[in-house]
């Protein structure tokens, strides 16, 4: 009886720990609905958004929702229409980069060539947006660069647009509309503060398509991708939000309704690799643009770059803060102040510099002949440098022609050419003591073509003809002008490739008897 009764006894002993542990283990689970996490109380005193920190958005099924914020932003986004005409074989200046339009999404579609005595016209597009009520609107450079007509489509209204102002350093340009009444605009974030990781959308119209809307993330910040000819001003966000052919211009924006970048281009060979200007780039240089429609920057006249670990030990440094200076140009500002290549610049107007884009930035954003002090390192040494900056060289400096030249003036040479101007001469890094005409572009049907004379890459510089030295477009013309009739000019074209000087070539044209 007593061994029943000890059975009992365990069996209810087992039971009631059963029953206790079942208990303290439901009360630690907290049982949701999958997937649907349960929104946060909101406080009605909450500040505006932009005074608060960013926050994390709401989040149904996983992803945060766009659709609020695509209804917001997309009335003030715009697509852009831009023509041009040019006769065939008629084209710009050569010698300066690849349109990063073409470069990024091929070659911009052209109608069918006509005749040589005919003009064509010329299409491409791009997106923009509205950032002022009186009708500016902010777009990418090489969207309306060359255009001779703009219209800016607003909904279901379309606008006859001018240019404002342009920067080709940055692609960016300033569009004017005259909308009759105050438009809605975007407001401008804060690129600096944008995260790796963090949620943006693309508005625009790629492939004509309006309103379309993209979703991604900023995949990474400060990249620079080499498409302009001075990339020092390369500060691009990468995203992986979908960049298409016609997106060029539009806004990419963040989670709050701010545009935070500049959609500008992705790579014509790859997928979800798009880039933006940081809207900060946007900010710092419109006052100028609406002003004076140019952008004019200080200028050094040095080469830089960031100081790695490897440098920093052989420069006997703890620290790889500074911007190392790789070359100086001769007879430019920070030569004049002493400055040489190996120089280590800590500190500019007194303030420590961690990488050489604050030096650029800190430079650029000063005037000509303004005076900055730095602080420089040189073989353990510190010295102290003032420099009086010149103006930062432009492409449009590079591109404007000078009067007489940027033409074919003589028509049977088949050239176009123009005076090559100290502007010229530091843009492509050529000799101080270089004089001459430069030559923009080589038809087909040139006789200097088939003895080997072409349009770009290199920089062709005619210096004599018939062994007199030219130094600019008016004596060039007057010495061919000059010359008999069926006797073959003796022309002296040196070249360069990037700065450096490859090998000169003669050629010998004949002048025509008729």
């Amino acid at each position: 009886m007593s061994h029943r009764r000890s059975r009992q006894f365990v069996t209810l002993l087992l039971v009631f720990g059963a029953l206790v542990f079942g208990l303290v283990l439901a009360g630690g689970i907290e049982i949701t609905t999958p997937g649907i996490a349960a929104p946060e109380p909101q406080s009605a005193a909450a500040p505006p958004a932009q005074e608060r920190a960013p926050a994390a958005p709401p989040i149904v099924g996983g992803l945060p929702s766009f659709a609020d914020l695509a209804e917001t932003v997309s009335p003030s986004v715009v697509s852009i229409e831009a023509r041009s005409f040019r006769r065939v074989g008629e084209g710009g200046p050569r010698g300066r980069p690849t349109d990063p339009f073409e470069f990024f999404f091929g070659p911009r579609r052209r109608d069918a060539p006509q005749p040589d005595d005919q003009e064509f016209r010329s299409d491409s597009g791009g997106s923009g947006f509205v950032i002022s009520a009186d009708g500016l609107v902010a777009t990418n450079n090489h969207v309306v660069r060359g255009a001779e007509e703009l219209k800016v489509h607003l909904g279901e209204n379309t606008f006859d647009a001018e240019i404002v102002g342009t920067d080709s350093a940055t692609d960016l340009a300033l569009l004017k509309i005259d909308a009759g009444q105050n438009l809605v605009p975007l407001p401008l974030g804060d690129s600096n503060g944008l995260r790796v990781g963090e949620w943006v959308m693309a508005v625009g119209s790629p492939l004509g398509l309006t309103d379309t809307v993209t979703v991604g993330v900023v995949s990474a910040k400060e990249r620079r991708i080499f498409i302009s000819s001075d990339s020092s001003f390369e500060n691009f966000i990468q995203t992986d939000a979908a960049i298409n052919f016609g997106n060029s211009g539009g806004p990419l924006i963040n989670l709050r309704g701010e545009v935070v970048g500049i959609n500008t281009a992705i790579n014509f060979n790859s997928e979800n690799i798009g880039f933006a200007v940081p809207v900060n780039t946007l900010k710092q240089i419109l006052p100028q643009l609406r002003e004076t429609g140019r952008v004019r920057r200080g200028f050094l006249g040095i080469g830089v770059r960031d100081l790695d670990r490897n440098a920093a030990e052989a420069f006997g440094l703890s620290s790889t803060a500074g911007s190392m200076v790789t070359n100086v140009q001769p007879g430019l500002p920070a030569d004049r102040a002493g400055l040489k290549h190996g120089d280590i610049i800590v500190k500019v107007d007194g303030r420590p510099l961690e990488n050489t884009r604050e030096l650029i930035d800190h430079v650029s954003a000063k005037g000509p002949d303004e005076t900055v002090t730095l602080e420089v390192l040189r073989e353990g040494e510190s010295l102290t440098k003032k420099v009086t900056l010149a103006e930062r060289p432009t492409e449009e400096a590079e591109t404007e022609p000078t009067p007489g030249g940027g033409s074919g003036g003589i028509e049977w040479l088949g050239l176009r050419y123009q005076d090559l101007t100290p502007g010229l001469r530091s843009m492509h890094g050529l000799p101080e003591d270089l004089l001459g005409v430069w030559i923009t572009a080589v038809s087909p049907r040139s006789p200097l073509y088939d003895e080997g004379l072409r349009s770009g890459p290199l920089i062709s510089v005619i210096t004599e003809v018939n062994g007199r030295p030219v130094r600019n477009v008016e004596e060039f013309e007057g010495i061919v002008r000059g010359a008999e009739a069926g006797s073959r000019l003796r022309l002296y074209v040196r070249r360069f490739d990037r700065g450096q000087e490859g090998q000169p070539i003669y050629v010998f044209p004949a002048v025509p008897s008729g």
